[in-house]
């Protein structure tokens, strides 16, 4: 189970093992703002609740950093597991301009890309197929990047929003 810790400000700073949120929360670090009651963390102290979303006491700042450096998994979670030629379900990654032409590891030459389609390509410019792509990569934004996968941790939060 994972568990969204806000900073100060009630801003989302980032997604945390439960036991880490309660070793921040036991430190006197942070304080639960939802938990889970019906699981419950039982040790031979007593029982803890579980913490759905923690706030930090304290203001962290966050220093503004380039963006995570290019993966593979990155760029497939940013296209959505999506091909940028055709559409369909993704599993490997393309150079828009190939490597052997001078193409970079960069997320804006960087797409996701299904099977058929990258070994269409092979090394051919989108002008020498005929091709489009479907989507402009881009470099993706820090803060929905880090908690968009996680749906629980999205539910916890409009529920605190909701009882804010």
């Amino acid at each position: 189970m994972r568990t969204l810790v806000l900073n100060a400000g009630y801003e989302p700073l980032a997604v945390v093992t439960f036991r880490r949120a309660l070793v921040m929360v036991m430190a006197d670090k942070a304080t639960i703002v939802l938990q889970d009651d019906d699981s419950p963390v039982r040790s031979s102290h007593g029982q803890l609740p579980r913490p759905t979303v923690i706030v930090l006491k304290r203001y962290v700042r966050r220093p503004y950093r380039d963006m995570l450096h290019v993966t593979r998994r990155g760029v497939l979670r940013r296209d959505a597991y999506t091909c940028a030629y055709c559409g369909k379900s993704a599993n490997t990654i393309d150079h828009v301009i190939p490597r052997s032409r001078g193409g970079k590891n960069t997320w804006e030459n960087l797409v996701a890309a299904c099977l058929h389609c990258n070994s269409r390509k092979a090394d051919k410019m989108l002008s020498q197929l005929g091709w489009q792509l479907r989507i402009t990569p881009h470099r993706p934004r820090m803060g929905g990047h880090l908690v968009s996968g996680l749906q629980h941790i999205d539910a916890a939060w409009d529920e605190f929003l909701q009882a804010s």
